[in-house]
């Protein structure tokens, strides 16, 4: 797609604002940004008449098309609770791209998410990040798998210990993470040994993916809320070398400084919710603001459907008014997620060679009164607010113009 979007208030994130500025778009790939940017014979220019372009923001945690709204059981696709190891389990697998939330996403400017499965197991399963537009997964997606989903706390040990299984209590879900990564490792020495003597080795897909975990290809998202479970969290990622971020961190700003000195990543949220669990007691507007002065890279999540992900801005608004940077706040529903999930070479900003995912906004998006008036993914033309209607239009994904 080709197009070229001019006379906006441009905002690359990475970089100072361009007023009257030009982003030009060649083949679904930004190819310049600036202000006297030469546009080739052929491109569509869309006027963007001084409103603000920016990147399309990137939820880092959400389970858009596994967690379907408005179909009940046979859209709930989030959690296996059958085996408290599913690392072998892939959201890719479960994502439904009609779910209602996509639209929703694109109404609120955000065009890129990382789905995950739920926190029901101590090990949930495999990531995936996927553009929030297109027909099959395939089409949408940006890469797979980005991460490994865990979860410590509340959530795991009240679905076994219901069933009356291990784990039931905090020590059991450390161990079931622990004893998984043992198996893991002794899996690679046995696999190892096997090539080096020319042997057969009957594979393991849940050993396997734990193993990319250990060789450090893939991070360990670990879904935790209370302060002393962020420290378990750390305590196994010590125990077995691997990377960790921290999903939710609801507690995060009471040891801020220990997750900036280790420089350990925080995916917040989501921030528009009751306490309706004892984990979340502490959960606070002012929660992103402690945890970025500290010096913590910070991404925002709505953690869809908790909250609408049309509503990952108004988190981010929100939080500038109870003290975060607005700057921090901006990067943290753009560069920032991207950076953390290793997708930046992909989206989270507006500069020459990533993605053609771009938002104009009627105004400073961090303006509750602003919206979002079109959307390109790819450089492709997705949503557009009409007047007329007082709604937005999501173009018809299995409907394209040759």
């Amino acid at each position: 797609m080709n197009i070229a979007i001019t006379s906006g208030y441009v905002v690359p994130v990475e970089g100072d604002p361009i007023d009257g500025g030009t982003v030009l778009i060649q083949d679904g790939k930004i190819v310049a940004v600036g202000r006297d940017v030469d546009i080739p014979d052929g491109v569509q220019v869309v006027d963007a008449q001084g409103g603000w372009v920016l990147p399309g923001f990137v939820e880092a945690h959400g389970h858009l098309g596994v967690h379907e709204e408005a179909d009940g059981w046979a859209g709930q696709d989030t959690n296996e609770m059958t085996d408290p190891n599913g690392a072998r389990l892939r959201a890719l697998d479960a994502i439904n791209p009609g779910d209602l939330g996509f639209a929703d996403a694109l109404s609120g400017g955000v065009t890129t998410a990382v789905i995950k499965p739920g926190s029901g197991n101590p090990i949930g399963g495999q990531t995936v990040a996927v553009k929030c537009w297109g027909r099959t997964v395939e089409e949408m997606l940006v890469r797979e798998p980005v991460s490994v989903k865990s979860a410590l706390g509340e959530n795991p040990k009240r679905v076994y210990g219901d069933q009356k299984k291990l784990p039931s209590t905090r020590q059991g879900v450390a161990a079931v993470i622990r004893d998984a990564f043992r198996k893991a490792q002794d899996y690679q020495a046995r696999r190892d040994h096997a090539a080096a003597e020319g042997k057969p080795f009957d594979r393991d897909s849940t050993l396997e993916i734990l193993g990319r975990v250990l060789d450090g290809e893939l991070p360990w998202c670990q879904h935790t809320h209370r302060a002393d479970d962020i420290v378990t969290a750390l305590r196994l990622a010590d125990e077995f070398g691997y990377r960790v971020i921290i999903n939710h961190g609801t507690e995060g700003h009471l040891i801020a400084d220990v997750l900036a000195e280790r420089q350990i990543p925080v995916i917040i949220g989501p921030l528009f919710t009751s306490r309706s669990k004892v984990e979340l007691r502490n959960r606070s507007l002012r929660n992103p603001g402690i945890l970025a002065r500290a010096g913590v890279e910070l991404a925002i999540t709505t953690d869809h459907p908790v909250v609408p992900i049309h509503f990952l801005v108004y988190q981010a608004t929100l939080a500038v008014k109870e003290g975060l940077d607005r700057d921090t706040a901006l990067r943290s529903i753009t560069v920032n997620p991207a950076k953390i999930m290793g997708l930046a070479d992909r989206v989270g900003s507006l500069k020459p060679g990533l993605d053609g995912d771009v938002v104009i906004w009627s105004g400073d998006p961090l303006d509750i009164m602003s919206r979002a008036l079109r959307v390109y993914v790819d450089g492709r033309e997705v949503y557009v607010y009409s007047d007329e209607r007082g709604e937005g239009v999501v173009a018809d994904p299995y409907y394209r113009e040759s």
